[in-house]
Order: C-alpha cells, then structure tokens, then sequence
C-alpha cells in the first residue's frame, strides 16, 4: 500500500476553523493587543520581523551548510516558525512557515539556488515541514492567546474579588456607588451611575456622590427597572441608546438600576463581557439590600430599646405617684367634708380635689399603657349589656363630669358585649374624659351605638372644635395632642389606652367629624355568639364559647 501524504491545505483549514471558534468562545474579554483580536489583522512590523526572523535562521545556516544535516537546519527554521508564532500571533507564523519552506528549497535542496527540486523525496520533505510549521505556529498561537485571556480572567477575578471586599465594608448607598464606577472605569472603561429605589418603587436619579453619565434618560432606567429587563445600549430594547440600563435583581426584590456608558463599545460586546456584568449588577444588588436591612435591624434595635426604657419609666413614675395621690385625693374630700358650704375654704377644698382626681386619672392612664405595651394584661371578659358599661362610666366620671349634658341613644335590640368590664369602661372614660376637655362648659356629649355586621357599633360625638384633619389617625399615637393649647390638661395618653384596649379585643378605633360639628370617635367591635337563654339547650361541647 503506498503511504498517504497528508493535503497541507485541508489541514490549514482545519486549524483556522479551531482557531476560529476559539477565539469565539473567548470574546468579550478586553481587545487582546497587536492581532490577537478577532477579526484584526496585524501591523506590517509583525510581517517585516517574521520575513527578517526566516532570512536571519537562512544567512545564519548558510555557511555551515557543509557542516549541518539537512535535517538540523529544518530544526532552525522550525525553531523560527515558532518564535514568530509566540511573539507575533498566528498570520505571521503562516507566512514564516511558507518563508521557512521556500528558503530552504532555494538555499538547500539540490539543485541550490532554484526552486527546481532534483529529488522528488525532497517533496515529501518539505510538504511534511509545511505542514509541521503550521501546524506547530497555529498551537503556538492558540496558545498564546488562551495564555493572555487567562491572564485578563484571572485579573478580573482579582477586581471582582477587590469589588466585592470593598462593597462587604460599605454602609451607605454613595459608598457603593463609589465602588462600582471604580470597577467600570477600571475594567470596561466606562462611565457609571447606580440609580436605588425608594419604599414607592420610584427611581429619583443618580446616588448622591455619583459622577454624571452622558446621555443618561431616567424614563428609560424606570423601564429597566419595572420590568427587570436590562434596557438600552446593546439590547434588544432601544439598541442605540448611548447607555446600557442593568437592573439590580436582590434576593428579595429589585433595589435600583446600575447605568452604564460605555467608553469603548466593543469592551461591552460578547457573552464574557454580558457575564461579567451581569455578576457586578448582582454584588451591587446584594449590598444595596444589606445596607437597607442593617438601616432597618438599627432602627428596629434603637425603637425597641426606647420602648423598653419609656416603659420602664412610665411603670416606676406611676408605682411612686399613684399613693401619695391616692391620700391627696382621700383629704380633699376629707376636707371638703368638714369645710363650711361656700366659703373659699370649701372652693378651695374642691379645686384641690378636682386637681388630685385628674392627675389620679392621668397616673392611672400612664400605668394602664405601661402594661398594655408589655404585653402582660389578660383580658377577663365576660358578657355584659352597652348600657352597663356606659352607665359605670359616667358614674366613674361624676367628679369631672355632668351627668346632664351626656345624652345616651342606644338601641334596644343591641347584643351583649363580650368584653374586659374594667378595661372597656376605662375606654368609655376617657372618650368623655376627652371630651369635657375641649367641648364647650354645657354643650352636650352623645353616646350612640348600631349593630354592624353582626358586631356593635358605639360613637361618642361632642360639639367641640372637633379633629384636625391631618391628626385624624395620629391623635391615637403616645404623647400626641390634637391642638397644643397650653390651658388644656392632659399629656396625650387617652386615645393611645383607648385604641390600644380595643385593638386588644379585636376591634378598632377611628377619629372624624361629627355631622352636627364637632368630633367623633367610632369604636367597632367585632361579633361574638352570646350564651344560651335560659331554657334553651347547650351547644356541643367542640362548639362552646370561650
């Protein structure tokens, strides 16, 4: 069998395609230099040095062709080929190789100095060190090109992990901010912008600290950001956009945009580059969502620690002040008892006792929040009629309160209430409580119930300057007052108690305007199946109330 000789040129053709799809699977990176790029053909020099590099190895082999074995001096041209492709990339490897093939057929085979060959087994032997050339310069090349994109991988391994160490350490938006545009600029050579969202989902612009971005278009970032698709320069959505919008996906939501102008829009182009963004628009989301969670388990700590401590001090303040009032109060009306009826001694008297009875109250409203915020009140309900909680109320409140100007409107079909007794009559107390304070002297209080959904409805309506429509949910809030009149006593406790009680009970409180003027409070409670009547028979055990 004669022995097949290998067709230099299909296997040419094989390597380029390799070499092809190499370079395919390794865009993106930064522009390698010279003609490592794809596509980029190299200078002149890298031609100029490879024909100078094959006619040294030929002047240098040329007078010890007496002395040397053909087979050493295809060795030094060899030597060249890959030299060439080491220091100038694949192209110019070729044509040393082509050089290297035609230099020793000119200078070495018989007859020398002619491109005539006297021997036919010199084909066979050049054919074969074409070959060997090309094949050697294309692996040298290929080589040499996977070398220098390990290199640029391993340096931007480096930078994300320098990114991510300095993003581990930020603690305000402007800190990452900083670090991203200095990962940008130092690895794609593009400008950067990080864009973070508010509670409402709203991007307002740039990071305070941010530098400016060209052609930056805020309409377009709340685009990428709504739809958690990236937007602009290089997508499919608006390609031509000068700027490339990049979502910043968190693990529990989107937290901004990250805007990129590209410098070099070619450093921006191929999977690697797509890739690489893709893990900075990630850190910059994780540590966006970090820093808010820190801001939130910071503030929740410093809320829950002033809780703590305005308990503690409100628990202790009422403890030490609620005996001593107790006796002021127990000698006013020991006073008022002996003092002759109207004498200033007895106006006196009953000012004192009226003075003693509403800072017992106000002790008591301080005490009563103190424990509700704890946590450690059970609620001993029981079923009772609205009519018994009403008339104990105002009872309790004969000392502050004419029972006159109260005018009771309650139906008679209304449920019965399965309520704390103490607890909801201190509610009704400090709805009336609230307002003799700033009704008029006789205007009158009205105190109306309806059923609701199975539930009980109860209002308390008075004829005074009513609420102030920005405060209307605020008033329920600890140590806040509808209007700051100095004349009017109270530290802002009542409605707090109030809502704080009937939340408890699984109702709900709200403030409005009484429709004949004035204020109105509406306390909502929710529906509970009474006990059986007499006479009538017991549920089964598994459906019996609580």
């Amino acid at each position: 069998m004669s022995e097949q000789r290998p067709d230099p040129h299909l296997l040419l053709d094989r390597l380029r395609r390799a070499e092809a799809g190499a370079r395919q699977c390794l865009e993106g990176l930064v522009p390698p230099a010279e003609d490592d790029a794809p596509g980029a053909r190299p200078g002149w020099r890298s031609y100029a040095w490879s024909a100078a590099l094959c006619a040294g190895v030929t002047l240098l082999t040329a007078p010890l062709h007496d002395w040397l074995d053909l087979s050493s001096i295809i060795m030094m041209f060899l030597l060249a080929v890959v030299f060439v492709a080491v220091r100038f990339g694949s192209r110019p490897a070729v044509m040393a190789a082509f050089l290297s093939v035609g230099a020793f057929d000119f200078f070495y085979v018989q007859p020398r100095f002619t491109f005539s060959v006297g021997d036919a087994q010199y084909l066979l032997t050049m054919a074969v060190m074409l070959v060997v050339a090309l094949v050697i310069g294309q692996l040298t090349a290929m080589l040499r090109l996977q070398a220098r994109v390990a290199r640029l991988r391993e340096a931007r391994v480096g930078a994300l992990y320098a990114m991510s160490r300095d993003l581990s350490g930020a603690l305000l938006a402007v800190q990452i901010a900083e670090v991203a545009e200095r990962f940008l600029r130092s690895e794609f050579g593009a400008g950067g912008a990080l864009l973070a969202a508010d509670l409402h989902d709203r991007l307002s612009g740039p990071a305070p600290g941010s530098p400016s971005v060209g052609g930056f278009d805020l309409a377009v970032a709340q685009w990428a950001f709504d739809h958690g698709q990236a937007a602009g320069h290089g997508t499919g959505t608006l390609p031509a956009a000068p700027v490339l919008y990049l979502p910043l996906k968190a693990p529990m939501r989107t937290r901004g945009v990250l805007a990129v102008a590209p410098g070099a829009p070619a450093r921006l182009a191929g999977p690697e580059a797509a890739r690489l963004l893709e893990t900075c628009a990630s850190l910059l989301a994780i540590s966006l969502e970090r820093i808010h969670y820190v801001n939130v388990a910071q503030a929740t700590t410093v809320e829950m620690a002033s809780e703590r401590l305005r308990n503690s001090l409100l628990a202790a303040i009422s403890h030490d002040l609620r005996t001593p009032l107790s006796a002021l109060v127990g000698m006013a009306e020991s006073m008022a008892l002996t003092a002759p009826a109207g004498t200033r001694e007895a106006q006196l008297t009953q000012s004192m006792r009226e003075v003693s009875l509403r800072m017992s109250s106000q002790v008591g409203n301080l005490l009563d929040m103190a424990r509700l915020q704890s946590g450690h009140v059970t609620l001993k309900r029981q079923w009772l009629p609205l009519e018994e909680a009403v008339g104990s109320a105002i009872r309790a409140m004969q000392g502050t309160l004419d029972p006159q100007r109260v005018c009771v409107s309650l139906p008679a079909t209304l449920p019965l209430l399965h309520v704390d007794a103490a607890l909801f009559e201190r509610v009704l107390c400090n709805l009336l409580e609230n307002a003799t304070k700033y009704a008029p002297a006789h205007s009158p209080i009205e105190i109306g119930a309806s059923v609701l959904d199975a539930g009980v409805r109860v209002v308390v309506d008075d004829r005074g300057p009513g609420l102030p429509t920005h405060k209307a949910d605020a008033i329920f809030q600890m140590f806040e007052r509808g209007r700051q009149e100095g004349a009017t006593p109270g530290v802002g406790l009542g409605l707090a108690i109030c809502r704080a009680i009937v939340e408890a009970h699984g109702g709900t409180i709200t403030g409005g305007a009484a429709p004949g003027g004035g204020a109105r409070f509406t306390i909502a409670l929710p529906p509970a199946k009474p006990p059986p009547m007499a006479g009538e028979p017991d549920e089964p055990a598994e459906q019996g109330t609580t």
